[in-house]
């Protein structure tokens, strides 16, 4: 578990494996994803080092379905009086009521694909998790200065991105990542037309920091992003 200090309310935490965000609005924590299945024992050791409660979680927010975002959030779900919040095309799945569709790959994903599911072999099932609000396309949510939902969807129907205006912060989720040659257009899509039109249209978003769900965050949009897997 790793914890990467961002700004005096921010903090990247990330568990075995994936990465998510904790947001301090005075005593209360907003999570943005939750990382894989068994991840809630990072979070815990993570709120002791920066001094929080588990008590202290508000919400937890659901960027998409898939495992290492929405992996744990039943577990976090259980500490207290937390309501958690997704994309109403995804809910279903993370509620555990029918399957999420998979990606179509390209060439060039393969290889990376079967690393990544080589690596995750071992992970425990995804738990089925209540979704206490169903979110949509502009809808606000009370953290952060008021933050504002960005529908994306083509990675998964209902992949999302929050972001905090008064602070200039952009959560992005899954449909872009930031890669050791520059940002990209997230992979394993189930639709790539349709994610690089909401990659793109989210690189319109001003934002002074953007966080991703995988990859370092960034101070800034550098125009359009490129699609390095198609």
């Amino acid at each position: 578990m790793e914890i990467v200090p961002l700004s005096p309310q921010l903090h990247m935490v990330k568990p075995v494996f994936g990465q998510t965000y904790l947001w301090r609005d005075g005593s209360e924590l907003t999570l943005v994803d939750t990382g894989v299945p068994g991840s809630a024992a990072d979070f815990e050791r993570a709120f002791a080092e920066l001094g929080y409660r588990k008590a202290d979680l508000r919400r937890v927010i659901i960027t998409h379905w898939h495992g290492d975002h929405a992996g744990a959030a039943a577990d976090v779900r259980a500490w207290g009086d937390v309501e958690v919040l997704a994309h109403e095309a995804d809910a279903p799945v993370i509620r555990g009521e029918r399957s999420g569709a998979p990606p179509v790959l390209t060439e060039a994903e393969l290889p990376l694909h079967r690393q990544v599911t080589a690596g995750n072999a071992e992970a425990p099932p995804l738990a089925p998790c209540p979704v206490d609000r169903e979110l949509r396309d502009g809808d606000r949510i009370e953290f952060g200065g008021g933050a504002t939902v960005i529908h994306t969807p083509g990675h998964t129907d209902g992949s999302i991105a929050i972001h905090l205006s008064a602070h200039g912060v952009l959560f992005t989720g899954d449909i872009v990542a930031n890669s050791p040659n520059g940002l990209l257009l997230g992979p394993f899509n189930t639709d790539r037309e349709l994610a690089n039109e909401s990659c793109q249209r989210l690189t319109q978003t001003p934002a002074k920091l953007v966080c991703f769900g995988h990859g370092d965050p960034v101070t800034e949009w550098r125009g359009p992003v490129p699609d390095l897997l198609g």
